[in-house]
């Protein structure tokens, strides 16, 4: 029988032993290693579950916060998970990643990226040196430029970055379907490495032509906001998790969700934020164990739609 709990029942097993460093002991689906997919341009494999680093890492000065979040980038690493996402817009992000990464020693044992808003070349350089400082490193695995929003946008000069080394790869962003056309047009051209997109069960409209083109373009999927902002962990605060969830090793509600997510094979890696080590676990296990297939995707939509 699988034991199911709900994310505030995970947190409380796991919160003594967050607080001695220590992440809890994962037993059944939960000990299967974190899955891994491709990145089309190279074939590095990339695990399929990072953390997105906007507004709860926007935590300059706060010492118990900062604690906190040290041991959530712990629990990623120990957990399996390499892949961290980060802006210069996100208030003091980008500083405390990098103080993190820089005490912690684990910059090594990361996929680090951050993004930039491209505007006229010096503009541009200086904004990617400053982000470099910031995060303590000297390179960057992913550079991606930030909610494209015009259909002329060009990922030249972030090429040029790479051919210097500057970052293993390109790529670029939305968060806003308003600026859909500009991103399809966009990706259709510049063929990036990566594609970051909003996509939740509560936001499937990108599943309907931009992660099939960037499948097309080659380019590797990350989706933010996986959550729904946050919409779908209180449409379903209080309900129990249905026993059908059990047939994809889904735990909780937020690995149902994030498996959700998962189970469209087109998507590299999902990038919840969290702000608990706990959560930061619990997410990891969506990666674990079966995935739902596409009948099972089907139903799970139904289950959320009747939610209202």
């Amino acid at each position: 029988m699988t034991t199911r709990f709900t994310r505030r029942q995970t947190l409380a097993l796991a919160a003594g032993a967050a607080a001695a460093t220590a992440l809890p002991c994962p037993t059944g689906a939960d000990a299967a290693p974190l899955m891994t997919r491709p990145i089309p341009s190279t074939g590095e494999r990339l695990p399929v579950v990072g953390i997105g680093t906007a507004i709860v890492f926007d935590i300059e000065g706060e010492k118990e916060k900062l604690a906190e979040r040290t041991q959530v980038i712990r629990a990623l690493v120990e957990g399996g998970g390499t892949l961290i996402d980060t802006a210069p817009s996100y208030g003091a992000a980008e500083d405390v990643l990098g103080e993190i990464l820089g005490a912690t020693g684990l910059r090594p044992k990361v996929f680090l990226a951050t993004k930039v808003c491209v505007r006229d070349r010096a503009d541009s350089d200086a904004e990617m040196k400053q982000s470099l400082q910031r995060l303590k490193t000297q390179k960057l695995d992913l550079m991606q430029l930030h909610n494209v929003r015009r259909t002329d946008q060009s990922i030249a000069h972030l090429r040029e970055w790479k051919a210097q080394g500057i970052c293993r790869y390109v790529g670029i962003t939305s968060s806003f379907d308003r600026d859909y056309e500009a991103v399809e047009a966009t990706l259709k051209r510049e063929k990036p490495d990566f594609f970051q997109i909003d996509y939740s069960l509560a936001n499937r409209n990108a599943s309907e032509r931009l992660i099939p083109l960037a499948r097309d373009v080659g380019a590797a999927v990350l989706t933010n906001l996986p959550f729904g902002r946050g919409r779908l962990l209180r449409a379903v605060r209080g309900r129990t998790l249905p026993d059908w969830a059990a047939e994809f090793d889904a735990a909780s509600w937020a690995q149902l969700f994030l498996k959700y997510l998962l189970g469209n094979p087109s998507v590299t890696a999902v990038i919840p934020g969290t702000d608990k080590p706990a959560y930061m676990v619990d997410n990891l296990n969506a990666g674990r164990g079966r995935l739902p297939d596409a009948a099972m995707r089907k139903r799970i939509e139904r289950y959320f739609d009747a939610l209202g």
